[in-house]
C-alpha cells in the first residue's frame, strides 16, 4: 500500500472539503456545526486528495475523531488504518491521553473498524441521530444510537 500523507486544511479552506465530510455524516446542517473546530486533514495519496480527517479537542486532555472519510475507492485498503495510527502518533507526541469516536448503531462496518484499529466500546448515546433533519438508514437499520468508542493513549 503507498504511503498516505496528512497535511493539514486552514480553517479558510475547510468549506472546499464539505463534500468529503458529507461522505461520512449526512447532516450538512451538523457538519458545518463543527467543520472550523479542531484540527482537520486531507489524507492524499499519490498527490491526490482521497479524503479527510477531523479531531476536535475536550476537557482532560481527549481528543475526538470527530469525522474520517475516504472516498469508496480508497476503502478497505488500510488507508483508514494508516491515517488512526498516524493520528495516534500526533496526538500521544502532544501529550493527549484518550482519543474518542462515536459512530452510528447501523454503521456495522465503522463499528468493526474502529475495534480492529484498538478503540474500545464505552458507552451508547441513545437517540443520538434523533436529532437529525431526515432519518439515517445503513444496513437495512435506523440509525438512532451513538455508540462510543475509546482509545488510551498512554500505553
Amino acid at each position: 500500500m503507498d504511503t498516505c500523507v496528512l497535511d493539514p486544511v486552514v480553517q479558510e479552506k475547510r468549506i472546499l472539503y464539505l463534500d468529503y465530510l458529507l461522505l461520512a455524516d449526512e447532516s450538512e446542517e451538523v457538519v458545518k456545526e463543527y467543520i472550523y473546530d479542531g484540527e482537520m486533514f486531507t489524507i492524499c495519496q499519490d498527490g491526490i486528495c482521497i479524503g479527510v480527517a477531523l479531531f476536535t479537542f475536550l476537557a482532560n486532555q481527549i481528543v475526538e475523531l470527530k469525522n474520517i472519510a475516504i472516498v469508496e475507492e480508497y476503502r478497505g485498503r488500510g488507508v483508514g488504518k494508516q491515517v488512526v495510527m498516524e493520528a495516534y502518533k500526533l496526538y500521544q507526541s502532544k501529550g493527549l491521553q484518550k482519543m474518542i469516536v462515536g459512530t452510528a448503531n447501523s454503521s456495522i462496518a465503522n463499528i468493526a473498524f474502529y475495534q480492529k484499529v484498538g478503540f474500545r466500546m464505552v458507552e451508547i448515546k441513545k437517540d443520538f441521530f434523533k436529532k437529525y433533519p431526515t432519518p439515517i438508514f445503513e444496513n437495512g437499520i435506523r440509525a438512532l444510537d451513538m455508540v462510543m468508542f475509546e482509545k488510551d493513549l498512554t500505553e
